[in-house]
């Protein structure tokens, strides 16, 4: 063959490598855009190296990082593993290298530049072995999951807290009252607010909302720990209290309600002043909590009939005052 015919075949062998090789460029960036799209992460681990290859995204950058500021290799990966997590993740990856398990899979945290928590669903398996059966290479994917463990978070506060006070709901204090019956004494206390209507009627539903708030914030500053404050809705709240009927700190917690309520809020459009109806009985054995919510309301009702901003403790009208 003669020198312009190798010529020639080398320079088609160098046009048609060029080709292959804006083709594999062209797959690579649709690759990336079509899992880019779904918030996917393709990765591959070479074992005996421990280099990872990100074909996607680069790495470090779902943690804040810049590009090239972190190296993707394993030990980085790890390192940034968050503490309560790492050993079950790295105990689910090296299961999966010595063939007890047909895949790695992880859900957990990783611990991002400036300091916040990233959560990430991990899967992967060993995609190619050497002669002797070890694992060489790992191909997986990663998905940034924080927006929906923040979500799941969001749907759980909502489903036992207030959204207007940030107190225990209904469905949390249902909750609460049979674990801590069961625990022991429980005293539940039924607050209803006096004069809050006239709030409402004179500065406005708004401002209505602000005294609450506030007044919740109030009532658990006033709570010791163990005792667990609820809003059941409107201007109605409930307390939890751990202890016997005439243990010295149920007087001390509704004095210090009592209080909270008392105290004049000073709002922009003016000055809201309040007060509260306590009631307060003993749990006993078959009282569920709605039978223990009516006890709590009766003694409420009997300091709403004489002259409200007090405390009933079962039958005994304490006349605890502000």
């Amino acid at each position: 063959m003669s020198d312009s015919s190798l010529k020639q075949q080398l320079q088609n062998l160098k046009k048609h490598n060029a080709r292959l090789k804006r083709i594999a460029h062209d797959a690579r960036n649709k690759l990336s855009a079509a899992l880019d799209g779904t918030g996917l992460c393709l990765w591959q681990l070479d074992v005996p190296s421990g280099k990872l290859v990100i074909f996607n995204r680069r790495w470090g950058s779902m943690l804040g990082y810049q590009p090239k500021e972190l190296s993707a290799r394993f030990e980085v990966w790890r390192e940034h593993l968050h503490p309560d997590d790492k050993d079950d993740v790295l105990s689910a990856f090296y299961n999966h290298l010595e063939g007890k398990t047909p895949f790695y899979e992880a859900l957990h945290r990783m611990q991002a530049k400036n300091g916040t928590i990233t959560w990430v669903l991990d899967r992967g398996r060993v995609t190619e072995w050497d002669n002797a059966g070890r694992p060489l290479k790992v191909t997986g994917t990663h998905i940034d999951m924080t927006k929906e463990k923040n979500y799941e978070q969001q749907l759980a506060t909502l489903a036992n807290h207030d959204p207007l006070t940030g107190l225990a709901n209904r469905h949390a204090l249902q909750h609460q009252f049979t674990q801590l019956k069961n625990a022991g004494p429980l005293c539940v206390a039924f607050i209803d607010l006096d004069n809050f209507k006239h709030v409402n009627d004179t500065l406005g539903h708004r401002s209505g909302d602000e005294v609450l708030m506030r007044l919740s914030r109030r009532f658990q500053e006033a709570c010791p720990p163990g005792v667990i404050p609820g809003r059941l809705g409107g201007d109605e709240f409930v307390l939890l209290m751990p202890y016997p009927l005439m243990h010295p700190l149920v007087k001390r917690v509704a004095q210090a309600c009592l209080n909270a309520a008392m105290i004049p809020f000073e709002l922009d459009n003016g000055n809201a002043q309040i007060g509260a109806s306590v009631g307060i009985d003993e749990v006993t054995g078959g009282n569920d909590f709605s039978e223990a919510l009516l006890l709590a309301d009766r003694a409420m009702y009997a300091i709403k009939h004489h002259g409200k901003n007090g405390v009933m403790l079962g039958t005994q009208d304490v006349r605890l005052q502000a």
